[in-house]
């Protein structure tokens, strides 16, 4: 028999441990680079940007396209390892769940 009880139950827990996750991603911080190192972009788990380090041999006033490209490649970096722990971290709740509709990873 349907126990609707047990599955809003089992909704909140889940509720309770994505919300949990999603704290602890918002801590965690991973970094990309570009350029050999010469950019590097640190995010949060939760895909926020917190630090870009530029180093100053890749500042050429002649080539600013270059350095744009490299703060691109290295943010993108970041923000693609960020997604990837987000997803490992969700999978721990959720095994297999990646694909559901509405939840996010």
């Amino acid at each position: 028999m349907f126990d609707l009880k047990k599955l809003q139950r089992l909704q909140k827990d889940l509720q309770d441990k994505m919300a949990s996750v999603q704290e602890e991603l918002a801590e965690q911080k991973v970094e990309g680079s570009a350029g050999g190192g010469m950019v590097r972009a640190t995010v949060t788990g939760s895909q926020e940007l917190i630090d870009l380090k530029i180093d100053k041999q890749a500042v050429d006033p002649e080539d600013v396209e270059m350095l744009q490209d490299l703060v691109i490649a290295a943010v993108n970096d970041a923000l693609e390892k960020a997604k990837e722990l987000s997803q490992q971290s969700m999978a721990k709740i959720v095994p297999g769940g990646a694909g559901i509709p509405g939840l996010p990873f």
